[in-house]
């Protein structure tokens, strides 16, 4: 059996009770890890953060917290190629662990450096002059902003296990608020390994940090006012925990970066001819082939005027036909694996929700990848009923696009 993914709870390793649940590789299928919280005390790391990191975090000023997470992030990048050789068993190509990896630790040095152009060396932030409130100047008022008594709970999504928690974990840091991360199941072994090396460094303060790792069910239940939740996945499990009764009733702040079905546009003034034209269909070739398809940017609707729809399918067509799927490890390879089984699955039955008013003009969704990892390869799809619910409403989360034509800026507009 393989290992199980360790919990970082109130300055210790937590092992959970049971064997937890298998982890797959997306390239292989094989076991890389098991995840399970069974007995954590979920509790007691919302307590500790609030008792032992907030204070430790709010004692330092601005500058100090940037100077830490800069010296993390130095320490993140020199030991950055166990990360990527992980980084493989999700699916990912080299290319594409450099948008996650590399790109999560520079957006760790990239805040750091924020805060120390933009902020004070203080641990208070005034937010504007003084403000007279009364006729004789007896009644002043100014705002000002400083850290909070509560946590900042962060839970992530499987397709950025690096990056995607840690953008979240380095504005909270700054802020002064302690920080526990909660990735997503599918991809945690790669989190699990970055942040036990961020212990390991020795340079955040205790409690400002810490990792559960599997169900986060009944977090919610002991957050309040002072806290947060800052959330990335599905609309629809957005729209569950933000009926949660502490939020609605309570004050928790909660935020959600959920589904989104993002568009490029040609323009109609645009040739095929001109270098514009090659601009675009790259652009969206990119979009549909970087990290296959798994980003919350990715192109998923090619709106284009009514004459450009064949040239536009058949330059992508072209561009499509010379990707490689497979080990991201394999010379050639271009394109990797989805995170999982499951979530190429998914995908499928997005993209049969989307033939409803749609054709397929690349690509085969009814052949799966006969390979034990999670290979799928790119589908283009040509709407026909271009003001048809369903390539504005369904997101197949994978290298999916749908080319839409449009006839007038106006009709444009209305998509």
């Amino acid at each position: 059996m393989s290992r199980l993914l360790e919990s970082y709870a109130q300055g210790t390793w937590y092992s959970a009770t049971d064997e937890g649940t298998p982890l797959l590789s997306a390239v292989d299928g094989s076991e890389i890890a098991r995840v399970s919280s069974s007995g954590l005390d979920v509790a007691g790391m919302i307590d500790y953060a609030r008792t032992v990191g907030g204070p430790a975090l709010a004692a330092r000023t601005f500058h100090e917290r940037a100077a830490l997470l800069k010296q993390l992030g130095l320490t993140l990048l020199a030991g950055k190629e166990e990360f990527y050789q992980l980084s493989r068993h999700t699916g990912a190509t080299t290319r594409d662990s450099g948008v996650d990896i590399d790109g999560g630790f520079g957006t760790v040095l990239s805040y750091a450096s924020k805060a120390r152009r933009e902020l004070p060396n203080e641990t208070v932030y005034l937010d504007g002059a003084i403000e007279q409130l009364g006729k004789k100047g007896t009644f002043l008022g100014q705002h000002i902003y400083t850290s909070r008594r509560g946590v900042a709970v962060q839970i992530n999504a499987y397709n950025f296990p690096v990056w995607g928690f840690l953008e979240k974990l380095a504005p909270a840091f700054i802020a002064g608020v302690p920080s526990i991360v909660k990735p997503a199941s599918q991809t945690a072994y790669l989190t699990e390994l970055v942040f036990r090396r961020i212990i390991e460094s020795g340079l955040l303060p205790e409690g400002s940090v810490q990792l559960l790792c599997g169900s986060a069910r009944g977090v919610l239940d002991h957050l309040g006012g002072q806290d947060s939740v800052a959330f990335t996945g599905s609309a629809d499990t957005a729209a569950t925990l933000r009926s949660h009764p502490n939020v609605v009733g309570e004050g928790l702040h909660f935020t959600a970066e959920a589904d989104s079905l993002n568009a490029s546009i040609l323009g109609s003034d645009v040739a095929q001819s001109d270098p514009e034209f090659d601009l675009f269909v790259k652009g969206v070739f990119t979009e549909m082939t970087s990290k296959a398809g798994q980003k919350c940017t990715a192109i998923r609707r090619v709106l284009v005027p009514q004459d450009s729809v064949e040239p536009v399918i058949e330059a992508l067509k072209a561009r499509l036909d010379k990707v490689v799927v497979g080990d991201p490890q394999d010379d050639g390879v271009t394109m990797g694996a989805l995170a999982s089984i499951d979530q190429r699955d998914e995908v499928l039955k997005s993209i049969r929700g989307l033939i409803k008013s749609a054709t397929v003009v690349f690509g085969d969704p009814d052949s799966v990848d006969s390979r034990p990892g999670a290979f799928m390869a790119p589908v283009l799809l040509k709407a026909g009923d271009k003001s048809a619910p369903e390539p504005h409403e369904i997101e197949a989360f994978g290298p999916v696009a749908t080319v839409i034509g449009y006839d007038s800026t106006a009709d444009l507009l209305d998509l």
